[in-house]
């Protein structure tokens, strides 16, 4: 096992990192508080893990809340059947919750611990790579509204995130190459490096080469981990970490939630970003060629936005964003592979080029 700590002050926590940790059973035991524990997961992962969890919490294990699977279902509905079930349980501020599952799982157990009679733990347990390397990391909580993603939350820490690689091996392969989506997102916005040794051993990674997945996932995590540390709120650094989110974002608003995954959309708007930092002039071809090559070929991931998106439809979308200050739409785009930067000061006829340049991306 491997730990990572995010240095919060009185609010700093560890990331563990390994296979078969709901094995240690006395892993949790300094994080889970004297009251009882709660666990929310989903239908889908609740047969597969939740009796494979509970001996990490043992007789302060209280009950369950199993929600319906998938994006569109991360909605303030989702939230009021947590609180209905705490509040009938009789469930007090000592309380932990367990967010066992992918990112919808996390945020929306986050979202009720952070206002659940105004705070109380909860701990991350991610079964999908796309939460372990990310979403499980750094206190986003929320929920999605009709009109946006992720409009509705709260920054609100866990106690701790537990990464068991061993989860991973139920995922379907769509799953995976989502969550390495996020991966291959730190290798673009910090550590061209990284991207390499990514770009290296994609066969490794994509057959679940247990050290290749470990090394992968501590090196997002500790990234996050220092960004989180910087900038907890997301004021200035961390807006970095939506490289692609902003396209992405728009692309599962307009299509619908949970139509296309999560992390699919984020490899679509990388490539999407690629291409208007190409524009621009400041990513050379053969980096935004690479890119592509990298998440399409090397990695099987979707690349090409739907097509029946209108440019008005993105716009419209985008500037609805929550990274839009002052009604400008502001975008994480690359000065080189391993350096993003935020802009506000997009030329609209390079944007416009970018959304509707379809199979053409970064040619």
């Amino acid at each position: 096992m491997q730990t990572v700590n995010v240095n919060l002050g009185d609010r700093s926590y560890p990331i563990f990192i390994g296979n078969n940790l709901h094995e240690e059973q006395s892993l949790l035991t300094p994080y889970l508080g004297k009251g009882k524990l709660v666990v929310i997961t989903n239908e889908v992962v609740a047969p597969l893990y939740l009796e494979r969890v509970k001996p990490l919490v043992g007789s302060q294990y209280a009950g369950e809340v199993i929600l319906p699977d998938g994006e569109q279902h991360k909605n303030l509905g989702a939230i009021e059947h947590i609180y209905d079930y705490l509040m009938q349980g009789k469930f007090d501020r000592q309380t932990t919750l367990l967010a066992l599952g992918g990112g919808v799982v996390g945020d929306i157990t986050g979202f009720a611990a952070a206002t659940y009679q105004r705070g109380i733990n909860f701990i991350q347990f991610p079964t999908t790579l796309l939460a372990q390397v990310d979403s499980s990391v750094g206190g986003k909580t929320g929920v999605n509204h009709p009109l946006g993603k992720n409009m509705i939350g709260a920054f609100f820490q866990p106690r701790c995130v537990v990464v068991d690689t061993d989860v991973l091996r139920t995922l379907p392969d769509r799953e995976i190459k989502a969550g390495l989506a996020e991966v291959l997102k730190y290798g673009l916005i910090r550590k061209a490096e990284f991207f390499d040794w990514l770009a290296e051993n994609s066969q490794a990674i994509l057959s679940l080469d247990d050290a290749s997945l470990v090394r992968a996932i501590r090196v997002c995590c500790k990234m996050k981990a220092e960004v989180v540390a910087q900038d907890e709120k997301e004021a200035g650094e961390r807006v970095l970490l939506n490289l692609g989110h902003t396209f992405g974002h728009a692309i599962e608003t307009a299509t619908g939630y949970g139509t296309w995954l999560h992390g699919e959309t984020v490899a679509m708007g990388m490539v999407m970003a690629a291409d208007l930092s190409l524009r621009l002039g400041w990513l050379d071809a053969g980096s935004a060629a690479r890119i592509r090559t990298v998440l399409e070929e090397k990695y099987g991931m979707p690349v090409i936005p739907p097509a029946d998106i209108t440019v008005e439809q993105y716009l419209d979308l985008m500037s609805s964003d929550k990274k839009t200050e002052l009604g400008k739409i502001r975008l994480i785009l690359l000065k080189k592979i391993g350096e993003a930067v935020i802009e506000g000061e997009i030329d609209g006829e390079k944007l416009r080029a970018t959304l509707t340049a379809g199979d053409q991306l970064c040619r």
